[in-house]
């Protein structure tokens, strides 16, 4: 037999896969770096330090009134007296800016206080009237001092001069100043001293006759108790009157 050819026929055997060649990828581009952030634009800036400015001005504000605040049931008679003493202390004009600068501050607890303790209203009133009192007398105090100043100065000149009967009267009158201004301001401490013990007794008084009200008013019925208020009510005394004649 002649040799076949078989072409375009069916053949037994599976035909060989050919190998795939895929196409190589490309290489992964490097992770390009993040874009920078953009900065805040300035108008942010300035409401974030506008804000800033505002919180500290309100700590600040907030600082001051802790200051300000006074405890309750405090001494306020003890203030007028520390400013008197400071006054009564001081020896130059500096010094007596500093117990004026004192009775300032104090004033402002006082006021603070006086919307904080008003049970006590009429002793912190009459407390910063005592200190307004001492920022008047603390002016008077530096023209005294002025004052004293220029005589001094006129006793050592009529020293050096060799004027000693000008030098010794102007030393007389220097020390007379300097005695009464210690007696006067002497005074001032006392009179605050007073005015604090009275203020306290009166606070006290005060407090009992309303705690004495509050158990008559637990006691009684209410029409009972006004009646009882009425009739032991005291007469009201004619004020005095007063004829001083120059």
């Amino acid at each position: 037999m002649s040799d076949m050819r078989i072409t375009g026929g069916f053949s037994p055997y599976p035909a060989a896969k050919t190998p795939r060649m895929e196409a190589p990828q490309p290489a992964q581009a490097e992770q390009a770096p993040a874009p920078p952030r953009p900065e805040p634009p300035k108008e942010d800036a300035e409401i974030q330090s506008l804000r800033e400015m505002i919180q500290q001005a309100r700590e600040k504000a907030e600082e001051r009134r802790e200051q300000l605040k006074l405890p309750k049931n405090t001494r306020y008679g003890d203030g007028p007296m520390e400013a008197y003493a400071r006054l009564a202390r001081a020896r130059n004009a500096a010094q007596v800016s500093s117990a004026a600068g004192f009775a300032r501050r104090r004033i402002a607890q006082l006021r603070t206080a006086l919307r904080q303790d008003s049970e006590n209203a009429p002793q912190i009133k009459a407390a910063i009237g005592q200190l307004q009192k001492a920022l008047g007398r603390a002016g008077k105090k530096k023209r005294d001092l002025e004052q004293e100043r220029i005589a001094e100065v006129r006793r050592r000149k009529a020293q050096a001069q060799q004027r000693d009967r000008e030098a010794q009267r102007l030393k007389t009158e220097l020390g007379r100043r300097r005695s009464l201004r210690s007696i006067r301001e002497g005074g001032y401490i006392r009179e605050a001293e007073i005015d604090s013990r009275m203020q306290r007794h009166m606070a006290a008084v005060r407090m009992e006759l309303r705690q004495q009200a509050q158990d008559l008013a637990a006691a009684y019925p209410p029409q009972a108790a006004g009646q009882y208020a009425q009739y032991a009510a005291p007469a009201e005394a004619p004020a005095p009157q007063m004829d001083i004649q120059a």
